[in-house]
């Protein structure tokens, strides 16, 4: 089946959940683990084990409220289980999935290196996956549905480095650089801000994803270097609250427009992000769409059964199929807007407000 051909799936599932799909809240009854709670999918329909990454971000208890929904509009039936960010739990919930006869396996592995002999024992049972939001390192996944996590590094470098005028100090903080996702982003900052802004030095702290490495690194640095000016959080729903938590203490936590603020931008798009940009906390998000994820996500499952095929290009739902160059394995990169409190042009990037229709985070 050709990419754009995908319309008949997704306009169906639109359609029906269109008077849920405003909803961030955990949905249902089907329990997945540590306080993350996913709906079950259709009544009757398409088995499909759902593995669900970790239950310690904003963004992710959002993705599993969605999930659901645009499941049970797709025509699948869910089998819930949860990871926890642990690669071998990960292995673990694949084999127990695979028990109960599930046709397709939907996982966003958070190590995209050791999730090998997870996808290796789907492979073994002739098993689709699908990969959300992360892309394994090596292939056996039918799609992959992510944004372009490297334009998330670069359009947060230039959105910093015209916001400060190429000088200054930013702190990145990177994420697990174990997953394609922290390195992407690492990657693609610090190659824009080396060629396109050397007049700002940029502190690396190293996270693994975890607030706490982040905030006690920040912590550190506002002591050696009292004038740093912006920040790069690479997930807001695990940074954030405890970010500003920390520069509120610290006498750091000033306005934008007054003298002393930090240029702080974040990626995920959640709620908490598009607050603290509208009272002038933050300034800006890379809206990555929790709901989108979801949804393709089960259309891809219940495509995957249905035995279509799908080709690199441009689709009907304003994504690019690209070709990773990983044994054929294609990924649907889904768009995922910069937000800002008025939108517009910042240099080269075209901004949306946060009241802009269609922003997850405010239940579009």
């Amino acid at each position: 089946m050709k990419a754009a051909s995908i319309i008949g799936i997704a306009i169906g599932a639109t359609l029906i959940i269109a008077s849920t799909a405003c909803s961030r809240d955990p949905i249902d009854t089907g329990k997945s683990g540590a306080g993350v709670t996913v709906g079950s999918g259709a009544e009757s329909g398409v088995l499909v084990g759902a593995d669900q990454p970790r239950s310690d971000s904003d963004f992710w208890s959002a993705y599993a409220g969605y999930l659901g929904p645009k499941a049970a509009a797709a025509g699948v039936k869910l089998e819930n289980t949860s990871s926890d960010n642990d690669a071998n739990r990960l292995k673990s919930n694949v084999d127990t999935l695979l028990s109960k006869n599930v046709k397709a396996i939907i996982m966003a592995p958070q190590d995209t290196a050791a999730v090998k002999p997870a996808l290796a024992a789907a492979s073994a049972k002739s098993v689709p996956v699908v990969s959300v939001d992360t892309r394994p390192d090596s292939g056996g996944v039918y799609m992959v549905v992510r944004a372009d996590n490297r334009a998330y590094g670069t359009k947060s470098c230039i959105y910093l480095g015209e916001t400060l005028k190429g000088t200054g100090k930013v702190v990145e903080f990177q994420g697990d650089l174990s997953s394609i996702n922290g390195r992407d982003r690492s990657e693609a900052f610090a190659e824009c801000m080396k060629t396109r802004y050397p007049g700002i030095k940029v502190i690396e702290i190293p996270t693994d994803w975890k607030g706490d490495r982040a905030v006690s690194g920040l912590q550190d640095k506002l002591l050696t270097d009292p004038d740093i000016n912006g920040i790069y959080m690479q997930a807001g729903g695990v940074f954030l609250q405890s970010t500003l938590a920390l520069l509120k203490r610290s006498g750091k936590l000033v306005k934008a427009g007054a003298p002393g603020h930090i240029t702080i931008v974040s990626n995920d798009g959640i709620k908490a992000e598009l607050d603290a940009i509208e009272a002038g906390e933050i300034d800006a998000t890379i809206s990555q769409p929790a709901d989108l994820y979801a949804q393709y996500a089960a259309v891809y499952a219940k495509a995957a059964v249905d035995g279509r095929t799908f080709t690199p290009g441009p689709t009907d739902h304003g994504s690019t199929i690209i070709d990773t160059g990983i044994g054929g394995m294609l990924e649907d990169q889904l768009p995922a807007p910069v937000v800002t409190k008025t939108g517009g042009k910042v240099g080269e990037l075209d901004t949306l407000t946060t009241s802009a229709p269609g922003l997850w985070g405010h239940g579009g």
